[in-house]
C-alpha cells in the first residue's frame, strides 16, 4: 500500500533556487577562464599573427603586406628540406638514446632504489637548476679538442671507427653530428626519465609477485608485465623528448658546424639576421605541421590514442 505522502506530487522548485544551481554549473567554466584567456593571448593570437606573416610579401624597408603568397611555403621547403630531414634524424636518434639510457635508470629508481629514491630523483632534475645555454657550453668544453674525452677515444681507436661511420671527422668531436646528438641527448634526458618513472612507479608490485608465482622468468615478467604497463610513460617520454629536440637550435649552434645546422637554426637566422619574416614564419608552420602529423601517427600506431 502507498501512503498519502507518496501519492502527492513533488513540490516544484522555487524560482529563486534555480539561480544557485545555475551558478554551480558555471563554476567549472569560470575556473577555466584564466587558462583560456592565457592561451588566447599568448598562443592563439601569436599563431594567427604568424600565419598572416607567412603569406606576406615585401621588404623591411618598404614594409610587408598580406598578399596571400602561399608559394613561400613551397619555396622554403624546397630550399631548406635538408635541414628538416637533419632535424628529424638528430631528434629521432637522441630520442632513442634517451629511451635506452632513461628506461633502466627509471626502472632502478622505481623498483630498486629504496631509500635512495628521492636522492636519485633530485639528481635527475638537478640539471634544470642550470641554464640550458650553460649546460650546452659545458659540453663544448667536455668535447673540446685535446680534452680527456677525445684523448681517451683516440687511444681506444674509437674515433677512427666513428670517422669511418661519418659521425665524426678529423679525429675530433666538436663540430660533428655526434657532438650535436650528444648535446641533445644530455639536455633532454630528464624529459624522458620523469614520465617513465611516473609510469613505472604506478605499477603494482603484486603483479610481479604473481608472475613469479607462475614461474615466469625476470625477462618474461618485464616483457609481459612491466613493459606493457609502462607504455604510456614511454609514449609521453618520447614525445616530450622528440618535439623540443626537433626544433632545438642551441646544440647545433654551439656543438656543430654549418654542416650540422638544424631547421631551428634556419628559422632563428631568418628571423634575426636575414630579416625575412615570411620565410621564417612559413618554416615555423611547416615544422609544426610535420611534428603534429608524425606525433599523431606515432600515437595511433602505439595504441595510446587516449593521450591525444
Amino acid at each position: 500500500m502507498t501512503t498519502l505522502t507518496e501519492q502527492l506530487p513533488a513540490p516544484a522548485p522555487a524560482a529563486g533556487s534555480a539561480r544557485p544551481v545555475r551558478r554551480r554549473r558555471l563554476v567549472p567554466y569560470w575556473l577555466l577562464l584564466p587558462g583560456i584567456l592565457w592561451l588566447l593571448v599568448f598562443f592563439a593570437a601569436p599563431l594567427v599573427y604568424q600565419a598572416s606573416t607567412s603569406v606576406q610579401t615585401g621588404s623591411l624597408e618598404d614594409g610587408f603586406r598580406v598578399t596571400w603568397h602561399f608559394a613561400t611555403y613551397w619555396d622554403a621547403l624546397n630550399q631548406y628540406y635538408p635541414q628538416f630531414l637533419r632535424s628529424v634524424g638528430y631528434a629521432a636518434i637522441a630520442t632513442v638514446l634517451c629511451l635506452g639510457l632513461g628506461y633502466p635508470l627509471a626502472y632502478l629508481i622505481a623498483f630498486r632504489a629504496g631509500r635512495w629514491r628521492h636522492l636519485l630523483m633530485i639528481l635527475v632534475i638537478a640539471p634544470f637548476f642550470t641554464s640550458f645555454l650553460i649546460r650546452t657550453l659545458a659540453w663544448k668544453t667536455i668535447l673540446s679538442d685535446g680534452g680527456p674525452v677525445v684523448r681517451t677515444m683516440d687511444r681506444l681507436h674509437i674515433l677512427g671507427l666513428t670517422d669511418a661511420l661519418g659521425v665524426t671527422e678529423g679525429h675530433r668531436l666538436l663540430a660533428t653530428p655526434l657532438a650535436v646528438v650528444c648535446g641533445l641527448t644530455y639536455n633532454f634526458l630528464p624529459f624522458m626519465i620523469l614520465p617513465l618513472y611516473t609510469s613505472l612507479e604506478r605499477i603494482d608490485g603484486r603483479l610481479h609477485e604473481a608472475a613469479s608465482d607462475l614461474y615466469a622468468r625476470p625477462l618474461t615478467i618485464f616483457r609481459k608485465v612491466t613493459l606493457p604497463l609502462s607504455m604510456p610513460g614511454v609514449v609521453a617520454g618520447t614525445l616530450l623528448t622528440f618535439i623540443p629536440a626537433a626544433g632545438d637550435y642551441i646544440n647545433a649552434e654551439l656543438l656543430g658546424s654549418p654542416d650540422q645546422k638544424m631547421i631551428g637554426n634556419v628559422i632563428q637566422s631568418q628571423f634575426l639576421r636575414v630579416l625575412d619574416y615570411p620565410t621564417a614564419a612559413a618554416l615555423s608552420f611547416i615544422l609544426m605541421a610535420a611534428i603534429l602529423a608524425m606525433v599523431t601517427v606515432y600515437i595511433r600506431r602505439s595504441g595510446t590514442e587516449e593521450l591525444v
